[in-house]
């Protein structure tokens, strides 16, 4: 027999009844029933209940086991009694009385328990986060990914896609983020950078003539933390084509993620249908480029019915250039109670409030009300009504000015409200892609243009388009939106460099700068680079929402805390005198 094990604790069922079997795992739990001692028996694949009586050879040692021990036992496995059989685990209907235990590992007292369902904060999960995994929860997480990340392989390959790896150590490049450096030992006072994406090499595999590359990529970027978003380092699906349109980038990556939600999402609902709505669209539609379209709710601008109108505020505002007003439909929640509630939920998120318009019937007549119903009249609540589809039981919310200084919290009513009334659909996978982002943008205070988004997009018209107006530039730049978060990004890239330095002259880059910055993908495209483009998808994202999890933590086996460090390994550190020695550096103390 095997030294540890000659079954795991899934594999034992009725089949097994009689026979001698060899067990290893860890004590889950342990139960005295009036002298007969019963351990729940734990291993990556399952549980097995064993036991021991006082009849036992091995009672003695039974009794002095702990939970979290790790032990190996010997003996026959027996049927259980049908009025005891766990019908909640595959080896319910047997289990295994305890001849020999042999203690391969101790525990000593835990700082979190692994049985049961306890909430322990972050800082203690993290510190001893190989107790943590333990937990059936983060075992099924950590497996989910596992079988992820391979499936994602699997239907990369049958696309005829190739993978490649790219350097870890690498130049620095500006992609948006904060670079980790890395001193060089050999080169004194120089530094690598660890990339931020692969978007450079990817681009360069192009270039070398492979026609389609993929990779799950470990990218670094110094960021501060988010529920969805490591301070660090996170993988992605990075792939890039040559000789394609944004259509077929699309058309590439589409069944590969409906592939992977369908696959591992719990039977729950794929859209099939991918809208592509402009980003110009989601602004004003959702207040955001990654609209949960699970929401039905859609906003509108109804300015018009409030030009000129007895409302004050409002009509006021619209006399300013670059300001609006925008209406979010609540239907159903047409109540004085409902409105008032979101009007604090808006003052919380640091607005003044939001005005509202709810419709109830009276002597058989749909009659609006409200303050701003009162402030504008009937023939303009009714016009509002039309045109957002409301009737009797429905409200509307208004919120007024500039579209940037708001837009963001109407979005998030938007959310709260879908949520509050029951009109979003949790039981769902809803994707849409977000198109025609602007390439540049300009500072409000000193009017100077800068890139918006990547500035490696082949903008839209090409080169003729950068000779107008800059901020009505729009570049072939693409994510993909599920159910609120940003899933995947990508482009089709510029590959001339006529246009790639003209799009950079117009955001104050002058050539020689641009050469600088970029040399390695500058000189690449001297020697007939193709037509290609890209996108990556965030894998740690992806595995969250299949896990139905809110951080991103939770499927991330060894995560920073939200301070960016390693409560386990006790990172960062400072480093040793002989260490700064070998990378001729010294460390200036922070007053």
């Amino acid at each position: 027999m095997h030294a540890y094990r000659s079954h795991t604790c899934a594999d034992l069922n009725k089949s097994h009844v009689g026979e001698t079997v060899r067990l290893s795992g860890w004590v889950h739990r342990v139960r005295d029933h009036g002298g007969i001692l019963f351990i729940d028996l734990r291993d990556h694949y399952g549980i097995t209940q064993v036991l021991a009586d006082p009849d036992s050879p091995a009672f003695a040692d039974v009794e002095k086991v702990r939970s979290e021990w790790c032990i190996r036992i010997d003996g026959v496995v027996k049927a259980r009694d049908e009025s005891l059989v766990n019908a909640k685990i595959p080896t319910g209907e047997v289990e295994v009385f305890v001849r020999e235990l042999e203690v391969l590992g101790q525990a000593e007292e835990l700082p979190l328990m692994v049985f049961g369902d306890q909430d322990y904060p972050e800082e203690t999960r993290l510190r001893y986060r190989y107790l943590d995994l333990r937990r059936e929860s983060m075992q099924a997480n950590m497996t989910l990914r596992s079988d992820v990340v391979a499936s994602i392989r699997r239907r990369m390959w049958d696309k005829g896609f190739r993978e490649f790896q790219t350097p870890i150590i690498t130049a620095s490049s500006p992609e948006g983020a904060r670079d980790f450096l890395v001193p060089s030992r050999l080169h004194p006072g120089k530094f690598y950078a660890l990339p931020q994406a692969p978007q450079i090499f990817k681009q360069l595999i192009m270039v070398s003539g492979f026609d389609r590359y993929f990779q799950i990529a470990p990218c670094f970027r110094d960021e501060d933390p988010r529920a969805d978003r490591s301070p660090t380092d996170f993988y992605q699906l990075d792939l890039e084509m040559s000789f394609v349109q944004q259509q077929d980038v699309f058309d590439t990556v589409q069944p590969v993620i409906a592939g992977i939600f369908e696959e591992f999402g719990g039977g729950r609902k794929v859209d099939t249908d991918w809208p592509q709505i402009s980003y110009a669209d989601a602004a004003l539609w959702y207040g955001t480029d990654k609209p949960d379209l699970r929401n039905p709710i859609r906003m509108q601008d109804v300015s018009e019915h409030f030009r000129g109108s007895g409302f004050a505020i409002f009509a006021k505002l619209l006399e300013q250039d670059g300001t609006e007003i925008r209406a979010i439909p609540a239907p159903t929640g047409g109540s004085r109670k409902f409105c008032d509630r979101m009007n604090a939920f808006a003052q919380k998120e640091g607005l003044p409030g939001m005005g509202y318009i709810f419709w109830r019937e009276t002597d058989g007549q749909t009659e609006a009300a409200g303050p701003l119903a009162k402030n504008i009249g009937p023939e303009r609540t009714d016009a509002i009504r039309q045109q957002l589809g409301l009737g009797v039981g429905d409200a509307a919310f208004f919120l007024g000015g500039k579209p940037s200084a708001f837009q963001t919290v109407a979005g998030k009513a938007r959310t709260v409200i879908g949520d509050e009334l029951g009109l979003t659909d949790k039981d769902r996978f809803a994707f849409c892609w977000i198109v025609d982002f602007p390439m540049y943008e300009q500072d409000a205070e000193t009017g100077a243009i800068d890139f918006e988004h990547n500035p490696f997009s082949m903008p839209q018209g090409g080169i003729e388009a950068l000779e107008g107006d800059p901020l009505k530039v729009r570049g072939y730049q693409y994510d993909l939106a599920c159910n609120g978060y940003e899933l995947v990004s990508g482009a089709i890239r510029n590959h001339r460099l006529d246009i790639m330095f003209k799009a950079f002259a117009l955001a104050g880059y002058a050539e020689d700068e641009v050469r600088k910055r970029f040399p390695s993908l500058v000189n690449a495209f001297r020697y007939g680079p193709p037509p290609h483009g890209g996108c990556a998808a965030g894998i740690d994202r992806i595995v969250m929402l299949l896990a139905d999890e809110l951080n991103i933590r939770e499927v991330i086996m060894f995560p920073m805390n939200q301070r960016a460090e390693d409560l386990m390994m006790g990172a960062p550190s400072e480093p040793s005198n002989d260490q700064l020695r070998d990378l001729s550096l010294r460390v200036i103390p922070q007053e």
